[in-house]
Parts: structure tokens; sequence; C-alpha cells
């Protein structure tokens, strides 16, 4: 296993007396299931490989509660030393000077064996600042795909090699499915906001907001209540209306996946990180394909964009602690464990080198379907319109996107009104973010 170099606080001083007592290292994390079970399994790992260092995993809850209960903890000088970040959190942590240790810097201070170029650029890119210069360790990395039910596909008289590719076959094969009888819905989603409405955006290259997505400036404004998004937002609002579409509730959709794997409902649209709980909770095969597009759109399919997590430094913790936490990023983002995770999960694998590992391994060749999320999001090179989005309190946003997808819903708004507002809100909230910032 490739091991980093460490200078100043070497790991060859840490470790010079067989009777020291080793460095302990808290990672707060919101890594439930099947994958925190992995990732137990994974820092065990990196434990047993070395004496100098023990990382301690302690599971916060959700992403929303874990990176809440960090600022609580930094505020009260009790921080763990490292936080696992959803990426619609960047913003916020990116302004929180003073309290962050960024990676790039962590690895050259401590003189760590540390290559950005080594890590995909369709991931790594969401993660940097102006300079290029890295501010927190990808982790888990993932990107929306969807899942079919081969049987059901098979049943109602439809090919299960082939997924729909554009919506209007996607809402054709829906309707012979329940016109069939071989499911009660065509198809549910988690994470409206995520999938069908920021990765619709970025999948079709529509801009989500102004300033390159928010990459280019703190005080950008949300513009994604275009033609085709409030077109699309129509759409499901019809199509659940009908029974083809199954709405399956706020934030990740916690009524989806259930819908999914009792077979109710046929398609199923989620993380590429949810191929765990899927393989692990059905009893049909499962087909995998790329995100529907709108075929009268120019310029889609283009790429859809990352979501996951990334690993934050918080400032404030003995020299010795930042030596173990190089260390340990170095063991995390090595072709073993990244290939291993990759392949578990259904995670993006984060390196080349892990990809490459894979290829090698056979895993893909093995597992029909376990590429197709780095294929799509590595479909076309990232435009300004699909390399991610950057919004401070963007963890709020999504909230109103929520509110507002339920106005639509229940009909008290129509798609448009529904978009316009959830611009407007979502707009006074970055406004909000910018002066506090400035």
């Amino acid at each position: 296993m490739h091991r980093s170099i460490l200078a100043g606080a070497s790991l060859a001083a840490l470790c010079a007396s067989g009777a020291a007592a080793q460095t302990e290292i808290t990672w707060w994390h919101a890594m439930g299931g099947e994958l925190g079970t992995k990732l137990e399994e994974i820092v065990q790992g990196y434990n047993d490989s070395q004496d100098a260092f023990a990382v301690t995993p302690v599971y916060k809850g959700n992403y929303t509660e874990t990176m809440t209960a960090a600022i609580a903890a930094f505020r009260a000088g009790e921080q763990p030393d490292i936080v696992q970040v959803f990426e619609v959190g960047t913003g916020t942590m990116m302004a929180a000077e003073g309290a962050i240790y960024p990676v790039y810097q962590l690895m050259e201070d401590t003189g760590a064996d540390f290559d950005p170029a080594a890590f995909l650029p369709a991931v790594v890119g969401y993660y940097t600042d102006t300079d290029g210069n890295m501010l927190s360790m990808p982790f888990n990395s993932s990107t929306p795909i969807l899942y079919y039910n081969r049987d059901v596909f098979e049943e109602a008289g439809l090919d299960p090699e082939q997924p729909p590719e554009t919506w209007e076959e996607l809402e054709t094969a829906s309707r012979q499915i329940m016109e069939s009888g071989a499911a009660d819905c065509g198809f549910t989603s988690g994470w409206i906001s995520w999938i069908q409405l920021e990765n619709l955006s970025a999948w079709h290259n529509l801009q989500i907001g102004t300033l390159e997505n928010g990459f280019g400036g703190i005080d950008p404004e949300l513009t994604f209540n275009g033609e085709t998004q409030a077109r699309h937002w129509e759409n499901l609002a019809s199509w659940q209306e009908e029974g083809l579409f199954r709405y399956g509730g706020v934030g990740g959709g916690e009524d989806a996946a259930p819908a999914f794997y009792s077979g109710s409902c046929a398609m199923y649209m989620n993380s590429s990180a949810s191929r765990a709980g899927v393989m692990a909770n059905t009893d049909f095969e499962v087909g995998f394909g790329m995100l529907p597009y709108y075929d009268d759109v120019e310029g889609a399919p283009q790429n859809s964009i990352i979501g996951g997590a990334t690993l934050w430094v918080l400032q404030g913790q003995p020299e010795e602690d930042y030596a173990g936490v190089a260390d340990f990023f170095s063991y995390l983002s090595s072709p073993e464990v990244q290939a291993d995770w990759h392949q578990f999960s259904g995670y993006l694998p984060i390196t080349q080198a892990a990809y490459e590992l894979g290829q090698e391994q056979g895993y893909y060749e093995a597992n029909p379907g376990s590429e197709v999320a780095i294929q799509q999001i590595t479909l076309n090179a990232p435009t300004e319109n699909s390399k991610g989005l950057r919004f401070g309190n963007y963890v709020q946003i999504r909230d109103v996107i929520d509110e507002e997808f339920q106005n639509l819903l229940s009909g008290s708004k129509t798609a448009q009104e529904a978009l316009d507002s959830t611009v407007e809100r979502g707009n006074a909230l970055i406004a909000d973010f910018a002066r506090s910032n400035n």
C-alpha cells in the first residue's frame, strides 16, 4: 500500500518509541447503513496498517446534521480533526476563514506525497479555489443515474437491455409498464433538487446561476427558472397526477427507494452511490442507465455533475494531529482503497489510478452498468454551465426548492411560478450570505 512521506513532525519520529501513545484523529461523518459499515472497515484497515495514529470515525447523522454539528463544535472549541461535508456546503466552508486548514496547504506543510493532478478533473474541480488549489479531500463523489427493474421491463414487453434515453422514451415506457400491470408506477426519484433541477440543468448545458454557477464570485444569482426547467417540472407534476411518476418526498426522498425495492415503481433515479443499497435490497435483476434528456434541447446530453462529499480539515488541533490527517488522506486516496470503495459503493473512483485499477481487475466487464456513472460525468468536457455549483446558503436553498416543488404538486403554483419563486427566495439567501462574508 502506498504510504506518504512526512516532513517536520515526521511519521518516523512519531513512531520512534514503541511505547509512545498513538495520536488520536477524530473523523465526523454522515455515512449510515452499508456505507457506514464499509467506512469503518476502511478506517480499521488504516489503523491496522501502522501504529502511529488511530482514526476514530463518529457518525453524526445526515449531511446537514454533520455540518451543523461541526460548526457548533468549532465555536465551542471542541471540533473534530476531520468533518465530512456534502458538496453544497462547499461555499459555506470556503467562507469560514480561520476555521479551515486547506488540504493543499496541509499536505505541503506536512511534506505528504500529494499530486492534485492524479484526481479526476470532474471531481477535483468542484473543490478548488480560483487558483486551482484543492481545499478539501475528495472521498465520496457520486452522480445520479437511472436504475431500472429488468424483470418488469421484460414482463411489460420492453427490451431489458435498453433503458430509456430520452424523457419521451421514459414516459412511453412508464405508460406501457402500467398498462401491462407489470408495476404500479413508472418511475420515482430521490433528491428533486439535485437530480430534477441542478443535474437536469447541467445535463442540458443550461445555466444554474450567474458567475459560472457561483464559481466566479460570492454574489451570483440563480437562473434555473428557464423554459426547459419549467417544462420539466410541469411534466413531473402531470406525470405524478397520472400515476406515471411517484414523488419520493423532501430531501433525499426517503419513500423513493422502498418504492423501487418493492417492485412498485419500475425505474428509480438516484445517486450512483445508491448502488450498494439497491443491490442489497432487491431480489430482481437491476439495470443501469444514464439520466434521460430532452432531445430537442441543443447541446444535450452534456455531462452530469457530482454530489457526495469531501473531507474538510479544521483548525485548532495539535501539530501531530495534522501529520496523522495527512497520512490518513494519502491512504484514503491510494488506488487500492479507492477502487475498493468505488466498487462496493457506486461512488466514483476519485483518481485515474483507481479507475484504471478497476479496469485491470476486470471489475467493469464483470459488472455491467458499473461504469455508467463515470461515462456520464465524463461524457463531454464540463462547461461553465455543467461543472457544478457553488452558492452560499445553498443548504437552505435546497429546502426552498423542496417547498416550491410541493407547491407545484399541490396545484397552488404552476411550474414557472414555483421556479420563479425559488429563484427569488434563493437569491435573497445568497445576498444575505454575500453581505455577511464581505
